[in-house]
């Protein structure tokens, strides 16, 4: 089955097929178009960089968001301007970067970082219809820390109305990755110099509970375990 967008995207057994704009050309061997590879960085992930331009001025902010299926959704204040100005069907740009490590070479030029990433462009969605609007706002409690929407109080009709939800289809994305030791001129291999990587990654800190906390209410599983993979 192969679907086709507007923006002439086609993506068909699990591949999205690259674009003017998502085509990897600097180093197109670390490209990468399967959808599989773009949802676990975009599920790994917390914060989105969101650019697009508004007057003629670019602006790039930085948000949480939520992945279900082949839509990416964000969401906030309906007096956000970045929400007002994407409903507006202007061009959207969404990043999303796992830094994992830094590549430390012999030489400065050739000093690199291991990283996955992907970038989304297309236009944002206003998401009307109320079930649609409520499994997006469960999306994104459960992106941050899966397991944890079940435990806490429903969320009312107006806290869903009040909410404004926008939802980007991935049909026009792209990932991109590093990874493994540093590349160095092979005249370089003999200095002695130390070479590596030092890895990097999010781990959570000792958990502070909140001082209203009522006796007896033990720290959830999901949170006492809960790692940037959301597994345990």
């Amino acid at each position: 089955m192969v679907t086709s967008t507007n923006s002439g995207t086609q993506f068909s057994n699990g591949k999205i097929e690259p674009t003017a704009r998502t085509k990897v050309r600097r180093s197109p061997q670390r490209g990468q178009y399967d959808r599989a590879t773009i949802h676990a960085i975009l599920d790994e992930g917390l914060v989105c960089q969101v650019a697009f331009v508004v007057e003629g001025k670019p602006v790039v902010m930085p948000t949480a968001y939520g992945r279900v299926d082949d839509r990416l959704y964000i969401h906030g204040s309906p007096a956000s301007r970045m929400l007002k100005s994407l409903q507006q069907g202007i061009d959207v740009c969404v990043t999303v970067t796992l830094l994992e490590g830094l590549v430390l070479a012999r030489s400065a030029f050739h000093h690199s970082m291991n990283y996955r990433s992907v970038v989304v462009f297309g236009q944002a969605e206003l998401v009307g219809d109320f079930a649609e609007k409520a499994a997006a706002l469960k999306a994104f409690t459960e992106h941050v820390v899966p397991g944890r929407w079940d435990s806490l109080r429903p969320m009312t009709e107006l806290e869903v109305k009040g909410t404004t939800v926008l939802a980007l289809p991935l049909t026009e994305a792209s990932a991109k990755s590093r990874t493994g030791p540093p590349i160095d001129d092979e005249a370089d291999y003999g200095l002695p110099i130390w070479a590596g990587v030092l890895p990097l990654g999010l781990q959570a800190g000792a958990v502070v509970s909140d001082p209203k906390l009522g006796q007896g209410i033990e720290l959830p599983e999901a949170i006492a375990h809960w790692s940037r993979a959301g597994r345990t």
